[in-house]
């Protein structure tokens, strides 16, 4: 397998087969996480927005397509995903403010436009770039122990009718989560048995199945498997949706929109210091395959994503540039050696099932796996919190970068939106 990609202007592109084998691990979990979450979306554009469950499914999978084109398409060394806590402020923006879908999709696009714009400026005047390294290490620490705050708050507090609803699917999950991030430390022990190490090489797969069984048993999971192949509706979304159909927004919607774009850059660069730190923490026990991060870079693939999704696509914000939660289970089995990842870029696209899209066509799929949205989601939550506490913890010694992390991380996570 070549590493090195395909080199098109200033980025590179990685196709299976020839730049990286296939993770069947990561291939197995990123089907049922990733798709689990990306369809996360259709009640809200199937009740606010107008589309039918057809089309909601079929601009999810264009959504993932898009998603899944930063590490293939861009070779942006992120598991791309949604600018979450940005979502609540878009919703409550659109639906509270604009009345009919056509008005809606049309303030979508004023934002992934504006978010765009915003994003290529940075990278060519080179800001983005510099912003990273401007930062003291007690603000950068406190950014990422914020992003760990944010996510216990979303679990714990935000979503806590979704755990009051499904208690035994939640507890069954996050205890299987625990069980299976503390397995890897106990392979030491002499007796321990080899079986369980296999089991916990799936990662949070194990975590599904036992969901489904004692969730199934307590009455949360109820399944409406339906059979049969989606014909995907495009003629008929991009009607409802593309700005070539329904108008381009009038000059209001963008003015409109600019202060939640500056607000969701502000977050979206917490992600950006998050998923450098967890790959530079990672590197030295992969010397083989060097990564590059360049910021300027991945902002001008971000601008692209979001110019292409506001003219046939748009929803505003689904292309960040960090899924936390999949980037920490993808970079632990990266840092384990080669022979559990042969590169952190088929991990990741192993993780969005290289970008083919044929699973969002499978209905018995789709049905199958609608009840473990609400789970996928809260497990990478909770996986994002561990992951970027632990990484804030071993950045800072002195005392006083110590105090700066817990104020930025305590501004952030209550006070920054």
């Amino acid at each position: 397998m070549k590493k090195s990609g395909f080199k098109w202007l200033i980025f590179t592109a990685y196709f299976p087969f020839i730049h990286m084998r296939i993770e069947w691990s990561l291939l197995l979990q990123g089907l049922v996480i990733s798709l689990s979450t990306g369809l996360a979306l259709i009640p809200i554009l199937t009740s606010f927005f107008g589309l039918t469950f057809e089309e909601a499914v079929t601009i999810a999978m264009i959504h993932m397509l898009l998603v899944t084109s930063n590490t293939l398409i861009f070779g942006v060394p992120f598991a791309a995903g949604w600018i979450t806590p940005a979502l609540p402020l878009v919703l409550a923006l659109v639906i509270n403010n604009y009345n009919t879908p056509v008005e809606r999709f049309q303030m979508m696009t004023a934002l992934s436009l504006d978010f765009g714009v915003l994003m290529f400026l940075m990278a060519m005047t080179g800001l983005g770039q510099r912003l990273s390294g401007l930062l003291p290490i007690g603000v950068k620490a406190g950014i990422i122990l914020g992003a760990s705050f944010s996510a216990f708050k979303a679990i714990f507090y935000d979503d806590i009718s979704n755990f009051k609803a499904m208690p035994v699917s939640y507890i069954t999950a996050i205890m299987v989560c625990l069980i299976i991030m503390c397995l890897p430390n106990l392979k030491k022990f002499k007796f321990f048995p080899q079986s369980l190490i296999t089991i916990a090489s799936f990662g949070l797969l194990p975590a599904f199945v036992m969901v489904g069984v004692f969730g199934g048993l307590s009455g949360e999971i109820i399944f409406d498997i339906k059979n049969g192949f989606l014909n995907p509706p495009m003629a008929d979304l991009m009607k409802k949706v593309s700005p070539f159909s329904i108008g381009f927004p009038p000059l209001e919607y963008y003015i409109k929109g600019i202060p939640l774009a500056l607000v969701t850059y502000l977050i979206l660069f917490s992600d950006l210091i998050t998923g450098k730190s967890l790959i530079e923490d990672n590197q030295k026990y992969r010397p083989d395959d060097p990564i590059d991060i360049n910021f300027s870079r991945i902002h001008y693939a971000i601008s692209i994503r979001n110019f292409i999704m506001a003219l046939f696509a748009p929803f505003f914000p689904t292309q960040g540039v960090l899924w936390s939660g999949a980037q920490v289970i993808i970079v632990g089995r990266w840092a384990q050696g080669k022979e559990k990842l042969e590169s952190l870029m088929s991990g990741i696209s192993a993780f969005y099932y290289y970008g083919i899209p044929v699973v969002f066509l499978i209905l018995p799929l789709i049905t199958f796996l609608k009840p473990f949205m609400p789970i996928a989601l809260m497990l990478t939550l909770l996986l994002t919190s561990i992951a970027c506490c632990k990484l804030a913890l071993k950045m800072v010694s002195l005392n006083g970068d110590r105090f700066t992390m817990l104020v930025v991380a305590i501004l952030l996570t209550f006070y920054s939106l």
